[in-house]
């Protein structure tokens, strides 16, 4: 029966073993996610059909029946949001450019054309080279970049069918130029004196790494989110983002490419403007050094999805903090828990390493006691993670203080805590957090 098989690639779909509601119509991520590609790139993106889908839709809008009005502003207040986004990235690229479009629109993307184009892309490219080069800052920065350049490279452009591989390529030397400029690489963190960081091995250091937030809506098989093909957790998370710091940039961009996006090894090849023989040599070279720097039980792409045990202890932890609670603290963290802090020098591997330093400050008896705590829930690099935030003495404001990342595993015990890597909290407003509560 077709329903049997992938709606992609006619593979046989695994069978359902008696589970309930609506099956997949694809037999793994990547087709699912070639699918998407593949609506999306025929559907197009058109700035005047925003416009006129944003007219019909206002020209809908009645106060009654009140579930219906709702409805209708979301949709609305979506269209809107897309096109305000078309729209800006058209005035800061031609301003930045110093020029408009003048040449015939037959050969070259009018600025609308352009502003619906790079929209499209927008997301996916973001996160591309947040992988490439570890930094959500300058994430945005390369992206900017990325744009101006395409703008000006648009009577390159030979039509909608290469316009990811296009962009992609544009991305991809930016993140190269970025990468060779910087000349940085991991180190390993040093002992702070007066400091007591626990009896293990220091941590790598990267002091440029930061978090990049989860999209909000959760990626089903009824309503794919967009870019689904570049964002997908697994090849997000902090350990594997850490990871990938150690490759040359050339390695970097081919593993990336290949492994985390997908493309086919002409394409990668075509991105870089090398050969395939090229590639496959760097893919070789980069593979064994990224499974070298992943935990133990880690060795490839593959997700690690939260479970509701992780999302209890995640409550648990932020119930600890809010209560100063040490031990309780102290039951959620394996044994040989670390804690970094990046970009600062201060490290700690062990469980009672961390408890010692964390109790300095959250201990109202101590001298250097900031305040008492309130933490939020959120999600960052497909991993549960906890914005904290500090009212201190004599104030009746939180403000934001830290965002903690964790890595969860289990030992036989249940869920713990296996790594805490703690953000400064310039980066809450990028997750849809307030600075102050």
């Amino acid at each position: 029966m077709a329903a049997d098989v992938c709606a992609v690639c006619g593979k046989p779909l695994a069978a359902r073993a008696g589970r309930a509601g609506r099956g997949s119509v694809y037999c793994s991520a990547a087709c699912r996610q070639k699918a998407y590609r593949e609506r999306r790139q025929s559907q197009g993106l058109s700035v005047q059909g925003l416009i006129d889908d944003i007219g019909r839709r206002a020209g809908q809008l009645a106060p009654q029946p009140v579930d219906a009005l709702y409805s209708t502003v979301t949709e609305l207040s979506e269209s809107v949001a897309q096109l305000r986004r078309v729209a800006r990235t058209v005035r800061d690229t031609t301003q930045a450019a110093g020029d408009s479009v003048t040449a015939d629109p037959v050969t070259q993307l009018t600025e609308t054309e352009f502003g619906a184009l790079t929209e499209q892309y927008r997301r996916e490219i973001q996160v591309h080279c947040y992988r490439m080069a570890g930094s959500y800052d300058e994430a945005e920065d390369l992206v900017q970049e990325t744009f101006l350049r395409a703008w000006r490279a648009r009577d390159g452009f030979q039509g909608r069918a290469s316009a990811r591989t296009w962009l992609y390529r544009i991305a991809t030397n930016a993140s190269l130029d970025l990468l060779r400029r910087t000349a940085r690489r991991p180190q390993r963190y040093e002992p702070v004196p007066g400091m007591n960081h626990g009896d293990g091995e220091p941590p790598t250091r990267i002091t440029w790494l930061q978090p990049y937030p989860d999209d909000e809506t959760p990626l089903t098989e009824e309503h794919e989110q967009p870019e689904s093909a570049a964002v997908s957790r697994e090849t997000l998370e902090l350990v594997l983002l850490a990871a990938i710091q150690h490759l040359p940039p050339r390695q970097r961009a081919a593993l990336v490419l290949r492994d985390a996006l997908g493309l086919t090894a002409a394409e990668t090849a075509e991105a870089l403007e090398t050969s395939v023989a090229s590639v496959n040599s760097a893919l070789q070279r980069a593979r064994p050094t990224l499974r070298a720097h992943l935990p133990r039980e880690r060795s490839d792409w593959r997700a690690t999805v939260p479970t509701e045990g992780q999302q209890a202890v995640l409550d648990r932890y932020m119930a600890a903090v809010g209560r100063l609670d040490f031990e309780a603290m102290a039951e959620l963290l394996t044994e040989d828990v670390t804690l970094t802090m990046p970009p600062n020098p201060f490290w700690f591997v062990g469980r009672d390493a961390i408890i010692d330093f964390v109790r300095v400050s959250l201990d109202p008896a101590s001298p250097m006691f900031l305040g008492h705590w309130r933490s939020l829930p959120t999600r960052a690099n497909g991993q549960q993670a906890a914005a904290h935030y500090v009212r201190r003495p004599g104030t009746s404001v939180y403000r934001a203080q830290v965002l903690d990342v964790l890595r969860f595993t289990d030992q036989g015990h249940g869920d713990r805590i296996a790594e805490i890597t703690s953000f400064e909290p310039h980066l809450f407003p990028a997750f849809g957090l307030p600075l102050r509560l």
